[in-house]
């Protein structure tokens, strides 16, 4: 089982490298450029002797009902996606998105159908749980599974599950591997993260596994059932200490 951290942008070869020896990481997720930033990726080549994801901007939101951020969100996906499978990537993460109270409920699905129908997805494109918004189209597990009715049919088209994002997101994660797989049929890749807010908080607050109200051992649950690869995307100082207990606990 492949165990590693998210490291930021892949920028520097040798800090790549560096940053991977001294974490021990087994595989990375980066960035290709800004992720608050609707600019094309600036990283077009990344020299790492691990496989790697590549993470989309945070700005992405293809659901969206206003064309100033859905269309140029297509645009950086798609930019995004043809770049990190030039650059040997495993796949594409990218959240799931939010429409608003005054959107017809099913103008998101309408809108990942149509996102997906216009790009090549040249790699996997892994739709990742998401932590609040009442509107959020991969919050809830039944919010995911009207999504993924949508979606689940395109070719290169995963899931990515992010445990501080279930948490809280309001879905217990004792047995959610099980209740995700029976959605989509697979998790591609977790994101094993400890959250410093409580359940059902809305809040996006990462901590280390040993340090937030998660109980590390169910984190550590989450990535034995889910039996893919896992990235920790904790504050980087524990990072090391992160991987070593995943690695230590599912030896």
């Amino acid at each position: 089982m492949q165990i590693g951290a998210h490291i930021g942008k892949g920028t520097d070869p040798d800090g790549l490298a560096r940053a991977v020896k001294e974490r021990d990481a087994d595989v990375v997720q980066l960035f290709l450029g800004d992720p608050q930033s609707w600019k094309a990726p600036t990283i077009t080549e990344v020299s790492l002797d691990v496989p790697f994801f590549v993470h989309s901007p945070y700005v992405v939101n293809v659901a969206s009902a206003n064309n100033k951020i859905r269309i140029p969100s297509r645009k950086i996906l798609d930019q995004h996606a043809q770049a990190a499978a030039a650059a040997g990537a495993q796949g594409l993460i990218v959240h799931g998105g939010h429409t608003t109270k005054a959107d017809d409920p099913g103008l998101g699905l309408d809108n990942w159908v149509k996102t997906f129908e216009r790009m090549e997805r040249p790699l996997p494109i892994l739709i990742e749980n998401t932590a609040g918004g009442d509107f959020a189209l991969a919050r809830k597990l039944e919010a995911i599974a009207r999504l993924w009715d949508a979606v689940g049919h395109f070719d290169n088209v995963g899931f990515c599950l992010d445990t501080c994002h279930a948490h809280a997101g309001g879905e217990e994660l004792v047995g959610i591997v099980e209740r995700v797989k029976s959605i989509t049929g697979r998790i591609d890749l977790v994101h094993c993260n400890n959250s410093r807010d409580a359940f059902d908080s809305g809040a996006d607050r990462h901590a280390n596994l040993t340090e937030g109200t998660i109980d590390a051992d169910v984190l550590i649950a989450v990535v034995q059932a889910a039996g893919c690869p896992a990235v920790v995307e904790t504050p980087s100082e524990g990072q090391a200490d992160d991987i070593a207990l995943l690695k230590s606990r599912l030896a």
